[in-house]
């Protein structure tokens, strides 16, 4: 926005300077009207009606976004007003399930992630009581 508004007025400063430096009489002559006067003038007043011209174009599309921003950033507080509602109602659930829980459920401590290799060791067993092998041979 400030690059915008600093080129717009170097455009400025450069067109007033051309009209200066040329102010030689002109008449114009627009749909049988007429108008005599300086060059200055004339670039000054075409300068002006260029740049209302271009801010009557581009205005709709500038109220178009306000209202589209001022929409959105009212959504955007709806869904976070739900979503604190959202976290109040997890946070009082789990206050319930902790509550409503038995208390030997609460304390039972994590067993530790023993692997596989040490689970299938530990079903094998340590001695055949019939004295066969796994194979089913006899010793």
């Amino acid at each position: 926005m400030q690059l915008i508004m600093v080129l717009g007025i170097a455009i400025a400063i450069a067109a007033v300077i051309f009209s200066l430096q040329n102010n030689a009489p002109v008449v114009v002559t627009l749909a049988g009207w007429t108008f005599e006067g300086s060059l200055a003038l004339v670039l000054l007043i075409a300068l002006g009606l260029g740049a209302l011209i271009a801010g009557l174009l581009s205005s709709p599309a500038v109220i178009g976004g306000r209202w589209s921003t001022g929409r959105l950033r009212k959504r955007v507080a709806e869904l976070e007003r739900q979503l604190a509602e959202e976290r109040q109602r997890v946070r009082d659930l789990d206050a319930d399930v902790m509550r409503l829980s038995p208390a030997d459920v609460r304390a039972v401590p994590e067993k530790p992630y023993v692997g596989l290799r040490a689970l299938i060791e530990q079903a094998e067993p340590d001695a055949d009581v019939s004295g066969k092998s796994p194979g089913g041979e006899r010793h």
